[in-house]
This record gives C-alpha cells, sequence and structure tokens, in this order.
C-alpha cells in the first residue's frame, strides 16, 4: 500500500512537471491584405508533432491577447488542447481570422480560399519554430476547414502531413459535408475518430465506412470508435457523445499515439 502511494504521488509530480514547462502563447500573423490570423500556440518540451485545432460550430472563439476566449471554449478540440500538449505535441488552437470576428464567424467560410491561405500562413509559421511533422486535427464542423484545406494543399506546397477527423460533418444541408469534398486528392495518413452513439444528425456513425472508403488515395487511414462517457443536452453540442464527453483523455491519447506511430516521411 506505501509503495503504491510513492508510485502515485511519482506520476503527480512528474505529470505535474511537464504541465509546468508547457510554454503557451497568443500568436497573430499577417495573412491576408489587412487580415490577422490569431491563435494560441502550446509548446511542451521536445513536441513531436504539430496540431492545429479547428473547433466546431461557427468556429469563433474570440481570443483575447491574454490567451481567454470570448467564446468556445467549451468544445471537444478547445477544452482538450493542454492534454494534446501534455502527450506531447505542439498545439495551435485557430480563432477565426480578423475578418470574420462576428457571428457567424467561419459560417460559410470553412471553403474558401481565404480560409486555406489563412491556415497555409499559420502552417509556413508554425514550421518556423519547429521542424516537426504537422497535422491537421478538425471535430464537427471544423471537419470542413481541415478536410477542405487538405483537399487543397498537398505537402510540397505547404499543405499538412497529416488529417484527424473527429465526429465529421457527413450531412449538410446548408453546405458541403466532408465526403462530397475532393477526398480522392488527399494523400497524406488520414485518421476518423468517431463515438458509436453520437446522436447529432450530421454526423451518423453507420455512415463513417463510406468516408472511409472515398479516403482511398490516402498513404494510411483507419477509423478509431469510442463508446460510452456522458451525454448532457444538445446532441450536436459538445457537452454530448458528439463531444466525447467524459472520455477526452483517452480519445486525445489515442490520436496522440496514432500520430506518433506514423513514419515520418
Amino acid at each position: 500500500m506505501r509503495l503504491q502511494r510513492i508510485l502515485l504521488l511519482m506520476t503527480f509530480w512528474l505529470c505535474a512537471a511537464v504541465q509546468a514547462q508547457i510554454r503557451e502563447q497568443v500568436v497573430d500573423i499577417p495573412t491576408r491584405d489587412g487580415v490577422m490570423q490569431r491563435f494560441i500556440y502550446l509548446t511542451p518540451p521536445q513536441p513531436v508533432a504539430t496540431v492545429i485545432l479547428f473547433a466546431g460550430g461557427q468556429g469563433g472563439l474570440q481570443i483575447f491577447p491574454n490567451g481567454s476566449m470570448g467564446r468556445g471554449e467549451g468544445n471537444f478540440l478547445v477544452r482538450a488542447r493542454r492534454l494534446f500538449a501534455d502527450s506531447g505535441l505542439a498545439v495551435a488552437v485557430v480563432d477565426a481570422p480578423s475578418d470574420h470576428q462576428t457571428p457567424p464567424f467561419l459560417g460559410g467560410f470553412r471553403q474558401t480560399p481565404e480560409h486555406v491561405r489563412d491556415i497555409q500562413a499559420v502552417m509556413a509559421w508554425l514550421r518556423t519554430q519547429a521542424a516537426i511533422p504537422l497535422w491537421l486535427v478538425g471535430t464537427s464542423r471544423g471537419t470542413q476547414s481541415a478536410a477542405f484545406i487538405a483537399t487543397r494543399l498537398p505537402v510540397d506546397k505547404g499543405g499538412p502531413d497529416g488529417l484527424v477527423l473527429t465526429s465529421t460533418i457527413l450531412r449538410d444541408n446548408s453546405g458541403r459535408a466532408v465526403p462530397q469534398m475532393e477526398l480522392q486528392d488527399i494523400r497524406i495518413p488520414v485518421l476518423v475518430v468517431h463515438h458509436e452513439q453520437d446522436g447529432c444528425k450530421l454526423c451518423p456513425f453507420g455512415e463513417v465506412p463510406a468516408l472511409l472508403n472515398k479516403l482511398g488515395a490516402a498513404a494510411r487511414k483507419e477509423v478509431i470508435s469510442f463508446s460510452g462517457g456522458l451525454n448532457q443536452g444538445d446532441p450536436c453540442e459538445a457537452k454530448a457523445y458528439h463531444g466525447y464527453n467524459g472520455i477526452e483523455p483517452a480519445v486525445v491519447k489515442s490520436i496522440a499515439d496514432w500520430i506518433k506511430a506514423v513514419p515520418k516521411s
């Protein structure tokens, strides 16, 4: 019993030490004429890869210079950002750009050349910070950003080294769902993460295999599914199964482990 307590204490202090070493800063970079793109950048000691996190919904976080947010902090990827950093990944949590800081924020903007240019600039800046693989990670409507950018920017044109889609938008009456994009152009590794009990009508788990089939040119592809956790409120929001409520550490660990296991090109 005493040995167990000692081991638990050692684990606690080790985790606390790692967290204390994670640097967090707010970064603004110019993208298009007169436009700035803001993001929160977290860096652990010796990161092995970088992930750009795209929140769902309207995608506007209204990040303040001190790192606090006006909205969106409950989103799965946003609230789990430190879990990614604790896993040894550098993390960029992107806001809507400066010319889309009012509703509908990224609504109607995610699949545009301007959005691609903004994130291309973010990727270029991040690669000056660390010469490590760079992945796009989207959740819910954030998958429409991540997937679209991946279809438009191959690696040799400054695009990502990998793509993670969580709670993918598989149906969309108001726009183009992810399966309707030019997924055949994606040649990088792709991980699809989905909750088996996702109750959002835009993200039925039964349609995930069809999504995977459309990723035929991906260098590597896999589906990791989850069950359980907490299911509260709107089935399309972050506190439902859709947002991996209550199982965030397991989901982030699976994503981070998968990224780390992909051979570096």
